[in-house]
């Protein structure tokens, strides 16, 4: 281990609301860090439906809010700031910034050896149109993938509606977007071996897109990806603490996002 990786302490998590603290639950899990902040720009969520300049401008005001936490690495749970302003924030800060989207698309690689798999992502519409997943994936060789907005599914989580009586209305939700791809001609006639939940909100009804599947293809979580990535591009180890430690800060709404937090972190 070296110098570098021990003084890799305290970790910041920073995404638009409060769907990063899916990848906010994987970090505890791991044990990976001693101490994490977590900051969600509530006040200004949904980043999704923004255009490219307010995103970029959001994520460098949210990046001053680190300055005084004196944090070793942030990682930007936010699948649209991943694909708008990561490289912006990179060039800003002094200590490593990692997005989800590489994290995914290394997680999706490692997953499917086989070049000629099929893959779907989804996410919200920001993500989509940048093209970003599928510009890495490309990059690495794949080219049977397809990608759909599916930004509905943000606030349904957001308001519970995936569990008990709720799931009814998801249950339709699902229905209306991912039908065409349990026999897409795109995807082979098949279920995708892959799907890349590619918005942080979406591991919370990961559960119910595999249903609809037929538990036939792999779900690439943004968190599980993000330690998978620090594990094995930062030399970071799981259980390197007993405890990580966690502290919330928000925009706007810190109760809620803590009541959240209360139950997502379970």
């Amino acid at each position: 281990m070296t110098n570098q990786t021990k003084q890799m302490k305290k970790v910041g998590i920073f995404d638009s609301g409060i769907g990063g603290l899916s990848v906010a639950k994987s970090v505890l899990d791991s044990k990976i860090f001693e101490q994490a902040i977590y900051y969600g720009d509530t006040a200004r969520v949904p980043y999704g439906v923004k255009d490219c300049k307010t995103i970029v401008r959001f994520a460098l005001e949210c990046l001053d809010f680190f300055a005084p936490h004196n944090i070793d690495m942030l990682l930007v749970a936010c699948n649209t700031v991943s694909a708008y302003a990561l490289e912006t924030m990179q060039a800003k800060a002094s200590f490593p910034i990692v997005g989800v989207i590489e994290a995914g698309v290394k997680a999706c690689i490692n997953a499917l050896p086989n070049k000629d798999s099929t893959t779907l992502i989804i996410g919200t519409k920001a993500t989509i149109a940048s093209k970003q997943y599928e510009k890495l994936l490309a990059n690495a060789g794949f080219a049977r993938f397809v990608s759909k907005d599916t930004g509905l599914f943000v606030p349904l989580v957001e308001e519970g509606l995936y569990e008990g009586r709720g799931e009814m209305v998801l249950d339709s939700v699902l229905k209306f977007y991912l039908e065409e791809f349990l026999c897409s001609p795109a995807l082979g006639g098949v279920a995708p071996k892959a799907i890349i939940l590619g918005c942080t909100h979406f591991p919370l009804i990961a559960k119910q897109i595999d249903r609809f599947f037929g538990g036939q293809s792999v779900l690439i979580h943004s968190g599980d990806a993000i330690v998978e990535l620090l594990e094995s591009n930062f030399n970071l180890h799981k259980n390197s603490f007993s405890k990580t430690n966690i502290d919330f800060y928000a925009s706007s709404d810190i109760e809620g996002l803590k009541k959240k937090a209360k139950i997502w972190l379970q």
